[in-house]
């Protein structure tokens, strides 16, 4: 835990605290999750960046995703 916070605290914007979360190595997965969680938060996702990651979802994940957003928001900026 406290290296995911390191990442986001060096971090610039959502996707650099994610590299830097990757960057440390060992359980990368796990610490870029809770880095990702924080930095959403914080920075929103970048519309590109949201963008693309759809697209490698299917076509029921990508409607659970836009029901979501379109119920809670999205958190895109």
């Amino acid at each position: 835990m406290p290296q995911a916070i390191r990442s986001f605290l060096d971090g610039t914007d959502f996707e650099d605290c994610i590299r830097t979360a990757i960057s440390l190595g060992g359980d990368s997965d796990t610490l870029a999750c809770i880095t990702g969680s924080i930095a959403e938060a914080f920075y929103g996702i970048p519309p590109a960046l949201h963008a693309q990651a759809m697209l490698y979802l299917p076509a029921h994940f990508q409607q659970i995703v836009t029901e979501f957003e379109g119920k809670f928001g999205p958190d895109i900026r």
